[in-house]
């Protein structure tokens, strides 16, 4: 398997183990994809990304895989009672991963998040839905 995939696994492994305020069942996903009604539950998604790879020594390169957490949930009103837990469950899961090595793939070393826009508009818009994603991005040398 690509290394990418492995270390959304591990990533994807570590949040289903997690203790966060909101109960979650995250997923790997190449493309997300549901139906509309379906989320009116939590959706966790884990999304490879990218990778930006750069020379580190003489026989090895570091390799920097961008891996998409989105969270996603169809709401009622969008008032602060309803949207708040799920931009605090976004919060915690950027806090959960920082300067955290993976244990399911120990190679792997948290560098940065990105999160940025907080939410996406269009979503907001047309769907009545809250969708968050974070860039999480993890070192690998090899």
């Amino acid at each position: 398997m690509a290394v990418i995939t492995d270390v959304a696994d591990a990533l994807v492994a570590e949040l289903n183990a997690a203790s966060l305020s909101l109960p979650l069942t995250a997923a790997r996903h190449y493309v997300p994809s549901f139906e509309l009604q379906d989320m009116k539950d939590l959706h966790v998604s884990v999304v490879p990304k990218g990778v930006v790879i750069t020379k580190s020594d003489r026989t090895r390169n570091t390799n920097d895989f961008q891996i998409d957490v989105a969270v996603q949930k169809k709401f009622e009103t969008g008032d602060a009672a309803e949207i708040d837990p799920l931009l605090t469950l976004v919060e915690e899961i950027a806090d959960f991963f920082r300067l955290r090595r993976l244990t399911a793939y120990p190679n792997a070393h948290w560098i940065k998040t990105e999160h940025a826009p907080i939410y996406a508009q269009e979503h907001w818009d047309e769907l009545r839905q809250f969708t968050s994603v974070l860039t999480l991005t993890f070192r690998v040398v090899r």
